[in-house]
């Protein structure tokens, strides 16, 4: 049978942040199991429905409770040390495979079993619940796209998409947004999906490292704003960001990123007509379709300031949505709102040579009470631009989010894949990008090239 969504007309009525802290009360509050009921309603205010208060000083009782949160001393945040990340150790060259002798989770930062972490240790502090009291999904299950618009109505929600060796997965964010992590394998791959909603950021890593396959949980604490994930192996600490382990057994840690495309779930169906949906069967009671951040996708709204200790670039406000690459060139940020007007854009910066796409028909997560009901951002993907011989392709936009290369005339799609003409069935080769806020862009990629 035929699949449809409609676009939904339900559209926000004011800006509200509900905080981290709300978020954390919410997922600790109701326990981990099928049993919990009424977790994210508590308080009317973690599903983003109205108590009939003064909105006002819900935003205050709000902003308090962040307060609170980012300045708390508790056992998950670490003590302001004197450790420094020490520019003269190897961290390419250390030797990972070793049995780990403590956990970054416990013990102190400067611990001289771990190698130095990278970041200062002081910087990174409690978002409120412990670890994995945002509870990471271990045991992802899926449905197919038909039995999807079960929970998901509306063609525009976005959902997180990862394809590999010809097998793909969509992730809804309504699901990301309560849990943060799913550890899954697709195409034979172990990966990790993240999407962090405090900097709107979808980012997957192949969890093979060494001869250790990870499974990471929700460390509880945050970095610059960001998910600081931990390994269950080792018990260290992880940028969701980068993907870098940044203290403990695994300090200077790369893991490979993996390609990781936000798309609407209505675009995710045309592309993948077999591929399959995770679930909201996932062992938890969880308004999912509901937005806990309402208003936090707003360029007139700020992050919270207690969760970040760095000065942010002001090349840009600090909610400006960008699509940030990096490369061997190193980081580039291409504001959105450029991309959109051109639907495609060649970067050439510094000898690379990428190509961006982006189609209408995506609605923000975190604009309105509901996840599907937010102002349309749009979809966009990252390749390297040349054909299956390597011939470098120049590509404009045929319209219906469709994109012609000039030099054979071919149609491609915001995958990367050619649907119609001499490489039909040819794909670009993807470049992993994420969909992000300035902020959080700027601070973990300190340096980046800007492209307005």
């Amino acid at each position: 049978m035929p699949l449809s969504w409609t676009r939904s007309t339900y559209r926000r009525q004011g800006a509200l942040l509900l905080s981290l802290a709300l978020v954390a009360s919410a997922c600790t509050d109701s326990g981990s199991s099928e049993d919990a009921t009424g977790d994210a309603d508590a308080s009317g205010e973690a599903s983003g429905s109205s108590s009939g208060s003064d909105e006002s000083n819900e935003v205050e009782a709000q902003d308090a409770a962040a307060e609170d949160v980012a300045t708390s001393e508790d056992e998950n945040s670490f003590p302001e040390p004197n450790v420094t990340p020490d520019p003269d150790f190897d961290y390419n060259g250390h030797d990972y495979s070793g049995t780990p002798v403590q956990s970054a989770l416990n013990a102190g930062p400067d611990n001289p079993a771990f190698p130095p972490p990278i970041v200062n240790p002081g910087d990174i502090v409690s978002g409120g619940p412990p670890p994995d009291g945002i509870p990471p999904i271990d045991d992802p299950s899926f449905v197919s796209l038909e039995e999807a618009q079960s929970f998901i109505t509306d063609g525009d929600e976005a959902v997180v998409v990862v394809e590999i060796n010809g097998e793909a997965k969509a992730y809804p964010v309504s699901i990301l947004i309560w849990h943060e992590i799913v550890n899954d394998e697709i195409g034979g791959v172990p990966v990790t999906v993240t999407y962090c909603p405090l900097c709107n950021s979808a980012v997957a890593y192949d969890r093979r490292l060494g001869d250790r396959v990870l499974d990471f949980g929700t460390s509880g604490r945050l970095y610059q704003s960001a998910l600081v994930m931990y390994d269950r192996e080792t018990e260290s600490l992880w940028a969701h960001f980068t993907g870098q382990g940044i203290v403990g057994h695994f300090s200077g840690a790369q893991l490979d990123l993996v390609p990781a495309q936000t798309l609407s779930i209505g675009q995710f169906g045309e592309l993948y007509p077999d591929g399959v949906v995770l679930s909201t069967d996932t062992g938890y009671v969880r308004d999912y379709g509901l937005n806990p951040y309402v208003g936090y996708d707003s360029e007139s709204s700020q992050p919270i300031s207690g969760f970040i200790s760095q000065p942010i670039d002001e090349r840009l406000v600090t909610k400006r949505r960008v699509v940030g690459v990096v490369d061997e060139a190193g980081p580039i940020a291409v504001t959105l709102s450029s991309l959109a007007e051109a639907g495609t854009l060649t970067i050439t910066e510094e000898g690379r040579n990428v190509v961006l796409f982006h189609r209408s028909g995506l609605a923000s997560a975190l604009d309105d009470s509901s996840i599907s009901g937010g102002f349309d951002v749009g979809q966009t993907g990252a390749y390297i631009p040349a054909g299956p011989d390597g011939e470098v392709l120049t590509f404009s936009v045929a319209g219906n989010g469709v994109w012609t290369d000039a030099e054979t005339g071919s149609s491609w799609s915001i995958n990367g894949r050619a649907i119609d003409g001499p490489l039909a069935g040819a794909r670009l080769t993807a470049i992993p990008h994420v969909d992000t806020f300035w902020f959080a862009w700027a601070t973990y990629r300190p340096g980046t090239i800007l492209v307005e």
